[in-house]
């Protein structure tokens, strides 16, 4: 089975460089890895690396789906394509158990793997308490069957993803770029969560957008999706109303991570833009 590991990155090149150090000491090494970014500053180090100096790499405009895209159409004969953040920690054996799960299980078409921990969604984590985590002792989850994907850290079957690309109608962040993508190729197989990879996401916040925009984000993208029609409306609109009410109560008691103020802005405006007919996930370019 040959594994293609794709890193989509923009401004973090000190985090390339770690990741590619880390899957160097995979126990089931990549057969290749491409890096789409933006330019060479965001690679700046990578070279310096073993599979860095060997790695396919694109360059072209900045977006999650554009980049992601590009890494789809360079994967060539790959079985499986692993998407990985630059930030992510994988387990030593994840590799192995991506080849693993997808020999195992032939209906299987992707996978999100176990996040032990995701510093995504609060303050970062610490490198060293990253390699901490994946290398204590672990109880896995079972596959489980998912709506989509989680992007830090998904496996695709590339037959699976023939013809289906990730949505650059979805500018910049994507923002449930992989969920919607995840939902489109499940009428092609099971989509699953998993316990046979994983690792930790550190949650970097530098290279991010303003979170004006992902604020706009939270709710031009799950509208845009209504209309795609692979993810049940009410799922959509449960995701919307979570993420106004958590921007509500923390631009109120404060949150350290994150610019919620700056995120309730965005998405008092895209409601304001919903209701007047003029909502387009493009505005987050200019806000």
């Amino acid at each position: 089975m040959k594994i293609i590991v794709a890193i989509v990155t923009r401004g973090r090149a000190a985090a390339v460089q770690s990741l590619l150090e880390r899957l160097e000491a995979q126990t089931r090494p990549p057969d290749g890895v491409i890096l789409s970014a933006t330019c060479a500053a965001d690679l700046a180090g990578a070279e310096d690396t073993i599979l860095g100096s060997s790695a396919t790499i694109v360059f072209g405009s900045e977006g999650v789906a554009i980049q992601r895209n590009r890494a789809l159409r360079r994967a060539g004969e790959a079985d499986v394509i692993v998407f990985l953040d630059d930030d992510f920690v994988p387990f030593l054996d994840a590799l192995e158990g991506v080849e693993r799960l997808f020999a195992r299980y032939p209906h299987v078409a992707a996978a999100t793997g176990q996040v032990v921990a995701d510093g995504a969604i609060g303050a970062p984590i610490e490198a060293k308490e990253a390699e901490r985590l994946i290398s204590a002792r672990r109880t896995r989850w079972p596959d489980r069957r998912v709506i989509g994907l989680y992007g830090c850290n998904m496996a695709i079957r590339m037959e699976a993803a023939r013809g289906v690309a990730f949505d650059e109608g979805l500018p910049l962040y994507g923002w449930q770029e992989d969920l919607d993508f995840g939902a489109r190729i499940a009428t092609r197989g099971e989509v699953v969560r998993t316990g046979a990879f994983g690792g930790v996401h550190l949650g970097v916040k530098s290279g991010r957008h303003p979170q004006m925009g992902l604020g706009y984000a939270q709710i031009a993208n799950p509208v845009r999706l209504m209309r795609n029609r692979a993810i049940p409306t009410r799922y959509l609109i449960r995701l919307m109303a979570r993420n106004i009410a958590a921007n509500v109560i923390y631009a109120l008691i404060g949150d350290r991570w994150a610019d919620r103020p700056g995120r309730l802005r965005g998405n008092i405006l895209a409601l304001g833009d919903l209701f007047r007919g003029r909502l387009d996930p493009d505005r987050v370019r200019v806000l």
